[in-house]
């Protein structure tokens, strides 16, 4: 997979279509991504212990990882993810601008 946890990412379709957030968890065997405040679905969960509490919560869920492409930091672009050797290690690099990604 072209894009890592950490990456800022901008959702291209779907309902949240043009939010940008931070990758926070990569499926690579389901190939998708799990992006910060993206694909918002309320949970309901039960007490398992006296002390802990019942209700409603919100959960980020997982979204096709085709549906997203990294925002350069240097240009602050939507752009895909080229790679380019540096001392004989692969490098992933914008394709826009060169610039390196983290």
């Amino acid at each position: 997979m072209r894009i890592k946890k950490g990456d800022n990412v901008q959702v291209l379709s779907g309902n949240d279509k043009g939010k940008k957030g931070e990758v926070l968890e990569v499926l690579p065997k389901e190939d998708k991504i799990v992006v910060k405040g993206v694909n918002i679905r309320k949970k309901h969960v039960k007490a398992k212990r006296p002390n802990d509490e019942s209700g409603i919560i919100s959960v980020e869920c997982a979204i096709p990882s085709s549906k997203v492409n990294v925002v350069c930091p240097k240009c602050g672009k939507v752009t895909k993810v080229g790679y380019s050797m540096e001392k004989d290690q692969k490098v992933r690099v914008c394709k826009k601008c060169g610039a390196k990604l983290k």
